[in-house]
């Protein structure tokens, strides 16, 4: 009876936490259905009761070329970092190469770089080899972020993979290269699905390098096409909450269809035997 009040209280709290933490999104859902004039209102409305869909109007008609730019930069960054990361997670893990270990440690320090100090040094980069306000830009900015935390998932979970595989390939005369991709590569799918889903969601969700290398570009992404509907003197809520709700939807169904990999894909190497 004890551990069954526990198990309860325990999943009383869980919910209580879940629903604190759930409530903004929620508060953006309302907000984006009500309409214009009762944005000020006072108490303001718990549940849509008046709902509208000016604002999804708006999003499909306004923001649908900068939710393409979006996706474009997104996977341009899923593929540049599974290029680059993979490979070097497989050298540190199978081949140990010289320097591995200050190799893993400047790749831990490359995380703890704020991306505004970053976003500064691609600015006059950038700059200097014209490459100011497009959108490959921003992938190769984003694969910054995104490749050095690849790299060490991939080296922590390919570290798992039992030496004998490797040499079982080798025996039948496969080199490295034809080990890594035929062998290595396969059975690295949680890895692989883990470091895609973030790369993506980061450069999805990029605020940072958008507004400081394509603030002005023909081609940009989602998080600067919200501020349409911001001005000096009006805010269309509605809208703009509208537009953080439809960039949430594919953030949102790539973490359900992903979660099981995810989980297999971070806690990779952290139990050794």
């Amino acid at each position: 009876m004890k551990s069954r009040t526990s198990s309860r209280r325990y999943t009383a709290v869980g919910l209580l936490l879940t629903g604190i933490m759930l409530f903004p999104v929620y508060w953006m859902l309302n907000v984006s259905l009500t309409p214009q004039q009762d944005m000020r209102k006072s108490p303001p409305d718990l549940l849509p009761l008046h709902p509208t869909f000016e604002g999804y109007r708006a999003v499909l008609h306004d923001q649908m070329p900068y939710l393409g730019t979006s996706l474009l930069i997104g996977l341009g960054t899923v593929a540049a970092t599974l290029v680059l990361a993979a490979p070097a997670g497989y050298s540190l893990a199978k081949l140990r190469p010289r320097g591995g270990g200050i190799m893993g440690l400047a790749l831990l320090v490359a995380q703890m770089i704020p991306g505004i100090v970053m976003a500064m040094g691609f600015y006059g980069i950038f700059l200097n080899l014209g490459l100011l306000n497009s959108w490959w830009g921003l992938i190769i900015a984003d694969s910054t972020i995104a490749v050095p935390f690849g790299v060490m998932i991939f080296t922590a979970f390919m570290s798992g993979i039992p030496d004998e595989l490797t040499a079982a390939a080798r025996i039948d005369g496969a080199g490295t290269w034809r080990t890594f991709w035929s062998v290595v590569l396969p059975v690295s799918r949680n890895a692989l699905v883990t470091v895609s889903l973030f790369s993506f969601l980061w450069a999805w969700s990029d605020f940072v390098f958008a507004n400081t290398l394509d603030g002005g570009g023909d081609l940009r992404p989602i998080t600067l096409g919200i501020y349409r509907y911001i001005g000096n003197n009006n805010q269309e809520w509605n809208a703009i909450t509208a537009t953080a709700v439809v960039a949430s939807v594919p953030a949102a169904v790539l973490l359900v269809l992903a979660q099981r990999y995810v989980a297999a894909g971070v806690t990779a190497g952290a139990v050794k035997d």
